[in-house]
């Protein structure tokens, strides 16, 4: 019986029974879920995609929950990729075409202009030799010591680099990989080098066959003697081509590559023979040749090469990289020819044998006006010294760069008879010094550039303006490096190398800025490439008075040692304490330029740019001109005063301080120190005083050098007797 509740009465009837929950999906107009879920996993999808796409690759949640189907086909494409990268780079780096050329530039032949072999440069090479036609024992040979899985492997021996590992004996690299490494790749010693050669050793075995391969290698290795190829090593060691080798002879050879300087036959045969028996035993040991063929008999060398050719001498060594730009690519010996003067190379040497130069170091250059280099001395002694200090050497010019100042003023309108202060300079930072403290109030620029001037070239290069300078010696050729502003470069202070200095001389000879100076014959400018290419060139005004100015400091300047019976142009040049002496000038068809000085920079002493230098340039011009010298006057009996020669109307007076001239109307003086004239009617016997100085100051030069000569010969004679 039932409790009643509250607000019901027992009389009112049991309520009815709960009739449960339904689904409003139940509903014909009810929601579909089965899109909503549809859209709720594609939204998880993106969320978690971009998720994923935030992370860094080097977090380790970038790399779960990866598929075995992503995994596979990125590394196939990472592969491929490898691949092809290798490929480009291999194709790059190491060409095919590469190991059918010499791995060492080939021999070139450097003759003198008229044919005669002046130098041999470069390596012995000769022509590739052809598997088919070599006898079978020469690649048996080879094989056998250096490569006996050569026809098994693909480029790379396992065994080999297990063996070498093992008992650390032997490289282990096989003929591919020398292959690669002496035409391909450098000799350092590095794991980075030996993974490239074996990449280019694999790289090769896919592209060439065997016989190939053996090929190329046969026909670069180094055999000793500066001899590279098997062709080159038959001729040079055997005399007979490798095609004719016999079983002594290629073994032999073969036993070279691994040693070719320590196992040279010419110096060294009893190691060359036991090395060439160890290669035949390693031959029967394979099975090349039977047990009994091992004891063959050495063979003997015939070496004829004829090596009397220096292999490198100041001139050759300056001309090679030119010669090399000109030759043609190949195995094949070249000869090529240069401009050198076999005549004038030899005046050169002998005029710089016989100068005093007390120890020091000379340089001379001679050139044609088209800059046709002809003789060139670098040094006294190319075996000793082979630095060449005409071509290699910066050294101040000291005065000689004087041209550079004179020339910028005749350009810029001054004319040879404007006078400049010649006074002492008294203020200022730099107060350079004339010689011998000789000042004067003015100097005109001609008198200035003969008696090199300090004081008036260093006022003048003020006035004109260092930039003018710079840009005159530009235009001449001049590519040292010229400091604008500085004032001591009036006086030569930028160095630059006796070879640039000359060549600017040729310019103002030839009238053509600048000259190049070449050592190979170069062929003969259009017409049209003179037009649009051409030189530029001095005004005919310019140009007469500069050559008025450099003829006048040869004949009364500076240069009176250099005088010469013909038209001669020049400039002496001495640098501070006289570690330089130089004297540049030209005449007839050559410009010639002369050094003198010390390794060290040491002082030369008494030396100027007057003195040996000169005189070694007017004995070198005199030859090379075929000038015939004017006699030299007989030893006078009183060693102070020379003979007195007859002029027509005038005399000459020598003594122990100069000489005299005198003639009608004027009387000029000659003396170590300055030129001076005396006289009034000076214009009227000008030409007549310039001829008669000319010829004196050739007497007193003649007779100094004979009594220097008669001096040597009596020493040599003393000493003769001594011994």
């Amino acid at each position: 019986m039932g409790i009643p509740f509250f607000g019901s009465t027992r009389d009112d009837p049991e309520p009815r029974p709960h009739a449960g929950y339904y689904s409003l999906d139940d509903r014909d107009d009810g929601p579909d879920y089965d899109d909503w879920d549809a859209r709720l996993d594609r939204v998880e999808w993106r969320v978690a995609a971009e998720e994923k796409r935030r992370l860094k690759w080097f977090q380790r949640s970038y790399w779960r929950d990866r598929s075995w189907g992503w995994w596979i086909v990125r590394g196939i494409a990472g592969v491929l990729m490898l691949f092809f990268v290798l490929l480009a780079w291999l194709a790059f780096t190491a060409p095919l075409s590469k190991s059918l050329q010499p791995i060492v530039p080939p021999e070139i032949i450097l003759t003198a202009a008229d044919g005669t072999p002046i130098a041999r440069k470069g390596a012995v090479v000769d022509a590739p030799v052809v598997m088919a036609k070599l006898p079978p024992h020469v690649r048996q040979a080879f094989l056998a010591v250096e490569d006996r899985r050569f026809d098994q492997h693909w480029g790379i021996d396992p065994r080999g680099l297990a063996r070498a590992a093992w008992t650390g004996y032997g490289g282990g690299s096989t003929i591919t990989q020398q292959l690669a490494k002496f035409t391909f790749l450098t000799p350092e010693q590095t794991l980075t080098r030996k993974a490239r050669e074996m990449l280019i050793a694999f790289w090769l075995e896919a592209w060439l066959t065997k016989d190939q391969i053996l090929e190329r290698y046969l026909s670069n290795a180094y055999f000793g003697d500066n001899v590279y190829g098997l062709r080159a090593a038959s001729l040079h060691y055997f005399y007979r081509q490798p095609e004719k080798l016999t079983l002594a002879q290629a073994a032999m050879l073969a036993g070279l590559v691994q040693a070719p300087s320590r196992l040279n036959p010419v110096r060294h045969y009893a190691r060359a023979e036991k090395r060439m028996r160890l290669v035949l035993g390693s031959m029967a040991e394979v099975g090349y040749i039977g047990r009994d063929e091992v004891s063959v008999r050495s063979p003997r060398l015939d070496v004829r090469d004829e090596r009397d050719l220096p292999t490198g001498t100041y001139f050759a060594d300056w001309a090679l990289p030119e010669a090399r730009a000109l030759a043609q690519g190949g195995y094949a010996r070249q000869t090529i020819a240069t401009t050198l003067d076999s005549r004038l190379q030899a005046i050169a040497r002998r005029v710089t044998r016989t100068a005093p130069l007390n120890g020091a170091q000379v340089a001379l250059v001679a050139m044609r006006w088209n800059g046709e280099v002809v003789a060139m001395i670098g040094g006294t002694d190319y075996d000793r010294t082979p630095f060449n200090r005409a071509t290699q050497a910066r050294r101040q010019p000291g005065s000689t760069f004087k041209l550079f100042v004179y020339l910028a003023a005749l350009r810029d309108g001054w004319s040879p008879e404007d006078t400049i202060d010649n006074g002492e300079i008294t203020q200022g930072a730099y107060r350079p010094r004339n010689t011998a403290g000789r000042y004067s109030p003015t100097i005109t620029l001609a008198d200035g550039f003969a008696q090199s001037s300090n004081v008036a070239a260093v006022r003048l290069m003020q006035q004109v303006g260092s930039a003018k300078v710079i840009a005159t010696a530009r235009d001449l050729g001049v590519a040292s490096p010229l400091p604008e502003g500085d004032p001591s470069m009036a006086l030569g202070t930028s160095t630059m190398t006796l070879l640039e200095l000359t060549s600017a001389y040729a310019g103002v000879a030839a009238n053509a800025l600048p000259v190049k100076p070449h050592a190979i014959e170069r062929e003969k400018p259009s017409i049209w490439q003179r037009v649009w290419d051409g030189p530029k060139h001095l005004s005919s005004s310019t140009h007469e008075d500069m050559e008025g100015m450099l003829r006048r400091a040869v004949n009364s300047g500076t240069g009176r040692a250099a005088t010469l019976p013909v038209a001669n142009f020049g400039k002496t040049g001495t640098t501070q304490d006289s570690r330089d002496a130089l004297f540049v000038g030209y005449a007839g068809d050559l410009v010639v330029g002369v050094w003198l000085g010390r390794d060290d920079n040491k002082p030369l002493g008494r030396v100027s740019g007057g003195t040996v230098p000169a005189r070694i340039w007017r004995d070198f011009m005199l030859q090379a001109l075929k000038i015939k010298a004017p006699v030299a006057a007989p030893k006078p009996a009183d060693p102070d005063v020379l003979d007195q020669p007859k002029l027509p109307n005038g005399d000459v007076i020598f003594g122990p301080d100069g000489a005299r001239i005198v003639l009608p109307g004027g009387e000029i003086r000659i003396d170590p120190e300055a030129v001076g004239i005396d006289g009034t009617d000076y214009k009227a016997v000008r030409q007549r005083i310039d001829d008669s100085r000319q010829r004196a100051a050739d007497r007193i030069e003649q007779a100094r050098e004979q009594i220097e000569e008669q001096r040597r010969q009596r020493e040599e004679a003393a000493a003769d007797a001594g011994n």
